[in-house]
């Protein structure tokens, strides 16, 4: 039996953003988009949010963005207060969070 698709998903387009940015700090809009399947403008929305809630710092290096991640901050749902934003990262990526991906 094939399952039907309602709709929904896990994740939300906020944590995929996240995400991607935990991958690569240097990620532009347009990557982040891409990485997400989402629209450069839905990344941007996402990425201002991210920042107003104290989730990243965005800095202008050049012509590009550098992000500086907060992952000590709460998840943000009442269920999961009490977990840092860092575990969620950890649990999708293959290295702790904040470290550098392998060189290569």
């Amino acid at each position: 039996m094939v399952s039907e698709i309602r709709g929904w998903t896990f994740l939300t387009n906020h944590a995929r953003a996240l995400l991607a940015i935990a991958q690569d700090p240097t990620a532009s809009l347009r990557q982040v988009a891409a990485s997400c399947r989402i629209t450069e403008r839905t990344a941007q929305a996402i990425v201002a949010d991210l920042e107003a809630a104290g989730y990243l710092h965005r800095r202008r290096v050049g012509r590009c963005n550098q992000y500086t991640l907060h992952l000590d901050r709460p998840c943000r749902h009442p269920a999961d207060a009490g977990l840092p934003v860092r575990a969620l990262l950890e649990l999708f990526t293959d290295r702790p969070a904040g470290t550098a991906p392998p060189a290569g």
